[in-house]
């Protein structure tokens, strides 16, 4: 097999595992925060990007569990940085049109959403440095 496709058969079970698990942990937390699935946030572009989010997140789980790990664990990384950065954004200076969470930095299900994506970002990012190096044929 050509090393092209990111396809890693070493990879560990219980790393993949691990992260499609907090891929699907970063999902649900959103579909809570925005109201459910089919809500979808105000503004229009906090509601778009959750359900993007939301869509990459289990993508991510499934490129992971079916053995396609650089690019699973390159979304996985991308799952992880995007709310993170957004979480910053929207409690600090606020974002255009939205300023309902400015300072809110303490909010419970935010905490969860931190811990979770701080988790997959830790696991995701060597593992995906680690598919670059290996070749697999």
């Amino acid at each position: 097999m050509s090393h092209h496709t990111g396809r890693a058969p070493e990879a560990t079970w219980v790393a993949r595992w691990a992260g499609a698990l907090l891929c699907l942990a970063v999902a649900a937390v959103h579909v809570v925060d925005q109201g459910g699935i089919s809500a979808t946030r105000d503004p229009y572009y906090i509601g778009v990007a959750y359900h993007v989010l939301e869509i990459a997140a289990v993508v991510a789980a499934v490129l992971l569990l079916i053995g396609l790990v650089r690019l699973g664990w390159l979304l996985a990384a991308m799952v992880a940085v995007g709310p993170l950065l957004g979480y910053i954004l929207s409690r600090g200076p606020g974002l255009p049109d939205y300023s309902d969470d400015i300072g809110h930095w303490t909010e419970p299900l935010g905490l969860v959403s931190l811990a979770v994506e701080g988790a997959l970002l830790l696991l995701s990012v060597p593992l995906f440095v680690r598919s670059l190096r290996r070749r697999t044929y």
